[in-house]
């Protein structure tokens, strides 16, 4: 998980925004082999005034360890997180429903990311969409701070040095209004700044591999990483509530 890339070969693709609508397009990222049947699929959006590029080196890393990526670019950069997050919907009804990668995709197990206003819009997917079987914010802002109807596991990446979408007023906020007898977990990375998850990030990677794994994957393996709570210098703060077997 540590790795630049898993276990599995993977491909990507283009989707142009003139053959999709609800989202300006994006690129998907998936294995190449099926010989272990479907995979779960993430749609993840960049932040205001970003494209997919800036989010675009998850692609891969997800995808290598088995899932079905797709990085978008929202309608506008100027797109604020709630219709960032029926972006996010619409990119993965489009990967499960027309996309070439469809046969490949287990409808059932869907997640969506984003980082900044993406992240903020990931809350606002899965408020939408309970059915998603996890949500990863990244340094998410949002002026929605109560997110007390989610019922979607959720993993909350926050920066302590973030002064763009400060922990304090976003990502702890956000982590506290979530239910007490949800899947949850807040990640505060140590020293680090608002872009962090804009470029590879081992700790970031980890622990949405781990999470991911554990939620969309339901596999149980990967809950020794999230529970006990991790430790490391690269971590400023870790809370959850341990995943409910």
């Amino acid at each position: 998980m540590e790795a630049t890339r898993g276990p599995f070969a993977i491909a990507q693709s283009t989707v142009a925004a003139s053959a999709v609508s609800g989202f300006r397009g994006g690129t998907i990222y998936y294995p190449t082999s099926t010989a272990e049947g479907t995979f779960g699929a993430v749609a993840i959006s960049p932040g205001y005034t970003a494209s997919q590029s800036s989010v675009a080196w998850l692609g891969p890393r997800l995808a290598s360890q088995g899932f079905v990526v797709i990085t978008i670019d929202t309608l506008s950069v100027y797109d604020q997180p709630a219709s960032r997050g029926t972006q996010l919907l619409a990119a993965l009804d489009y990967l499960t429903g027309s996309s070439a990668v469809r046969t490949r995709i287990d409808r059932t197990r869907l997640a969506v990311m984003g980082h900044s206003m993406g992240g903020g819009g990931s809350l606002s997917a899965a408020n939408t969409r309970p059915a998603l079987q996890a949500a990863i914010p990244l340094t998410g802002w949002h002026t929605v701070k109560n997110w007390s109807s989610v019922r979607v596991p959720t993993l909350v990446i926050g920066a302590e040095n973030d002064s763009t979408a400060p922990v304090a007023s976003h990502s702890e906020p956000f982590y506290t209004s979530l239910p007490a007898s949800l899947d949850k977990a807040y990640l505060e990375l140590n020293a680090a700044g608002h872009s962090a998850p804009t470029s590879p990030n081992v700790t970031v990677a980890k622990y949405s591999i781990s999470w991911l794994k554990r939620f969309v994957d339901d596999d149980t393996r990967y809950e020794q990483f999230l529970c006990p709570a991790p430790r490391g210098s690269a971590i400023q703060e870790y809370r959850d509530t341990c995943p409910h077997s």
